[in-house]
């Protein structure tokens, strides 16, 4: 049977499900061998998140809601210079990107499982040069948008976060959060959204790896957008 309600969703969760199907036996391991290596522990203090990486980058990124991890995946094997911490509270998602950063070698890259909120606020002021944040939960009734990761409240969080100049992309197929997003970033002190022609939001930006997600969703009749928000 059905459940519409949303008040039995913790207040701070801004996704759906934590698992799905059970995880492979190569998965299984892979938490157990892996994740631990590359795992932050938000126990201690952030420390300066270059150490984290063999190879001290001067650059960092963030993927908040990762999915199967085809989009980060890609973006650490071209930018295998930059550092990139990917978060997501879906245990299934955390599984495929375990299996890819194992089965590339991948070294630039430290792993978030749980709700990313509590990362925010764990992690270093100016730290990073990009959020991306794409095709996350739509919350598509009305009364769930307050579940919705874009939010008045939470954009001066991720803006903390940021480089001066430093970009928020964002990715959705959903019109309504299209405009609700919007919305909120014409009102928010800290971000401008960079956008000077259609082309700009309905074209993908350089270096774009399409998602299942997005492969469904234009399977399914939906048209992606994508936005460029810059830290003023």
């Amino acid at each position: 049977m059905s459940n519409d309600r949303d008040d039995d969703i913790p207040q701070r969760a801004f996704f759906g499900r934590r698992k799905g199907h059970p995880l492979k036996a190569r998965q299984s391991e892979l938490f157990d061998d892996l994740l631990p290596k590359l795992a932050l522990d938000l126990t201690k203090p952030a420390p300066d998140l270059s150490t984290l990486f063999p190879h001290a980058p001067k650059t960092l990124r963030l993927e908040i809601g990762f999915g199967g991890g085809e989009h980060l995946v890609a973006q650490t094997l071209a930018h295998p210079e930059a550092g990139f911490i990917g978060a997501d509270g879906f245990l299934n998602a955390v599984g495929k990107l375990l299996v890819a950063i194992d089965d590339e070698d991948l070294t630039n890259i430290r792993v978030f499982h749980g709700d990313a909120t509590t990362l925010i606020d764990w992690l270093p002021a100016g730290a990073f040069t990009r959020i991306d944040l794409l095709y996350p939960d739509p919350w598509p009734k009305r009364r769930q948008w307050k579940r919705r990761f874009i939010q008045d409240e939470s954009l001066p969080r991720l803006a903390r976060l940021l480089k001066s100049g430093g970009e928020l992309r964002f990715a959705t197929d959903i019109p309504s959060y299209m405009t609700y997003a919007l919305t909120r970033i014409a009102r928010s002190p800290d971000f401008v959204w960079t956008a000077e022609q259609a082309d700009d939001w309905r074209k993908p930006w350089d270096g774009w790896t399409r998602t299942r997600y997005e492969a469904k969703a234009v399977r399914e009749g939906r048209t992606p957008a994508y936005f460029i928000f810059r830290k003023k």
